[in-house]
């Protein structure tokens, strides 16, 4: 048996029962954490709690050597990933590769950004438009297609949910405030009026912790706070809901102005 095991957003605490029940059960525990990672917690803290130890794996180890599915060929397997099982496409692409190896799987759900950020910033979940991801930039890879994702869910008066680029094995995780710039440079090359200062946008930090952040403003006041540690996303929202505007203003912090309008 193959499970996979979501770990949730922020803690060990995050895992659900079956979660840990499983755990304890099965001959061998893996976890990866280049997709994403836990900041409240410690791999030893998680390790006490299964009375078992995890063997954290690398990208190539995942991919390419196929370490987690090679094992539970013979035996029963954990692979635990932070935030909700299958939502990363290696994910989906394991599932794919334990099927032709006619392995038996069960996936263990948890709790994931892709439902926290609406929730915790007040929007409306089925408003929400395709999910895009702003990149580091490197020298000559600067692309616009969190911009033009923006852009086509503008036109569909939806909200758009904008995670922000992670290297674990560098421990570098882009801010709130990288990801805003970011796409306040593609506004100066495309002059489409998208993303501009006057945008209103929510910033959501440390989601799932026990006092996450979560501000709405003008991207020009936004740009220049300091939302604390990571992990951060955005939210570009649409038009408003007038629950959703009052939500942004008495909750996160937006001016009134939005309220009004």
């Amino acid at each position: 048996m193959f499970y996979f095991i979501g770990m949730g957003l922020y803690d060990e605490k995050d895992i659900s029962l079956k979660g840990i029940e499983a755990l304890k059960n099965v001959d061998h525990v893996y976890a990866e954490f280049y997709t994403a990672k836990l900041f409240g917690t410690t791999l030893s803290a998680i390790e006490y709690i299964i009375s078992k130890e995890i063997r954290v794996l690398t990208r190539e180890e995942v991919e390419e050597f196929n370490i987690p599915l090679n094992a539970a060929m013979e035996k029963d397997v954990a692979f635990l990933v932070a935030g909700d099982p299958l939502i990363a496409t290696t994910h989906t692409d394991m599932m794919i590769e334990a099927k032709k190896l006619n392995i038996q799987t069960t996936v263990i759900h948890s709790s994931s950004i892709i439902s926290a950020a609406p929730g915790l910033s007040g929007l409306q979940a089925y408003k929400f438009g395709k999910v895009t991801t702003v990149p580091f930039p490197d020298e000559n890879y600067f692309p616009h297609s969190p911009y033009l994702t923006i852009k086509a869910n503008k036109e569909l008066n939806a909200h758009t949910l904008v995670l922000l680029d992670i290297r674990a094995d560098e421990n570098k995780f882009m801010t709130a405030n990288e990801g805003l710039e970011y796409l306040l440079k593609v506004e100066i090359e495309r002059k489409e009026n998208i993303v501009t200062e006057d945008s209103l946008a929510v910033v959501v930090a440390r989601a799932g912790s026990d006092r996450p952040v979560v501000r709405a403003d003008k991207i020009k006041s936004l740009i220049s706070e300091d939302f604390g540690g990571p992990l951060h996303s955005l939210v570009i929202p649409g038009n408003l809901h007038f629950m959703e505007a009052e939500y942004l203003v008495r909750v996160c912090g937006a001016p009134h102005e939005f309220m009004e309008e």
